[in-house]
């Protein structure tokens, strides 16, 4: 009798564990349909970008690395007006860019903050004849203050 009382507790246990290994392999196919969506609007998943670029001559690599340099870059200003963000910061605080997302060959996305205000950029790019990168903030918002 006790052998087949630790026969059907194996039973058990291998039927809970193929349920857990179907919850987890469910809840793994669930992520991956997620990052998939995610990434949609990305550089690094728009094929047509990426060979708009590379067909153009440049090292893409290179060239995302220095379109991220150059938003970066805008966070080094003189004065008071950071010179992509369209809003004033507040008393003692600057603006600075934290996050940006390159969509793809012409569009850009942007977080901002002063540490009190917060909001969001979007960005229209282009590099002109002598290979320079123009940056054109073509919409702006302001998250409002709770």
């Amino acid at each position: 009798m006790n052998s087949k009382n630790i026969f059907d507790d194996s039973n058990r246990k291998v039927a809970n564990s193929e349920k857990r290994i179907k919850k987890y392999q469910d809840s793994i196919l669930k992520l991956n349909d997620e990052i998939t969506d995610l990434s949609y609007f990305n550089f690094d998943s728009n094929e047509k970008s990426y060979f708009y670029f590379q067909d153009q001559g440049y090292d893409v690599d290179q060239l995302l690395k220095a379109i991220e340099d150059g938003i970066y870059a805008q966070n080094i200003f003189e004065g008071e007006q950071h010179p992509l963000v369209p809003y004033g910061s507040s008393e003692g605080n600057r603006m600075q860019i934290n996050i940006v997302r390159i969509l793809n060959h012409k569009w850009i996305i942007a977080d901002f903050t002063d540490g009190q205000f917060e909001g969001e950029l979007f960005i229209t790019y282009d590099i002109n004849e002598k290979g320079e990168l123009k940056y054109n903030v073509a919409k702006s918002f302001l998250y409002p203050i709770n």
